[in-house]
């Protein structure tokens, strides 16, 4: 049963492409169907973390705006971090799921249990995981990996029922 799931943010949450206008300011596009994915986790009482490369104030902001639990950035060794992740939270590899773009998400990618590459990923990381996702990155991948984790966990049901 999957109790954590963790995500890339640049190519998976967005599109990949960062926007900054004459002053300097970052944008991003961030996908609604993703956040409603990231809002179904929490009520199944599902940790969710974003582990991201880079730095972004947008991040930050759309990571509280979506209730993660943490987020963490400018990450060098993803799979550093999860390791720290596994000591402070006490889940395992095999409740942990991770969804990536890029073979600085390989490492992590080919760790945890259950794992994910957005259509658009970079070839050289789709052998190495669970499942390639139909949806690209910021375009519905993270809501998509989320319905297979929640039916994975048996509770897709439960957690939806108040949609129908």
């Amino acid at each position: 049963m999957i109790k954590l799931l963790m995500m890339d943010v640049d190519g998976v949450l967005t599109d990949g492409k960062i926007i900054y206008d004459e002053n300097g300011v970052e944008y991003k596009n961030f996908n609604v169907k993703d956040g409603l994915g990231i809002n179904l986790m929490k009520k199944a009482g599902i940790f969710v973390y974003i582990v991201s490369g880079r730095f972004s104030k947008v991040t930050i902001q759309r990571a509280k705006e979506l209730g993660v639990d943490k987020v963490y950035q400018n990450v060098r060794d993803k799979l550093e971090i999860f390791e720290q992740i596994k000591k402070e939270t006490g889940i395992t590899n095999e409740q942990s799921a991770f969804v990536g773009d890029d073979i600085n998400d390989l490492k992590l990618l080919q760790t945890v249990g259950f794992s994910a590459a957005v259509a658009d990923a970079a070839e050289e990381i789709k052998s190495y995981v669970s499942v390639v996702l139909q949806h690209s990155g910021g375009n519905g991948a993270v809501r998509e990996f989320v319905e297979k984790i929640l039916k994975n966990n048996g509770i897709w049901e439960k957690i939806t029922k108040q949609y129908y």
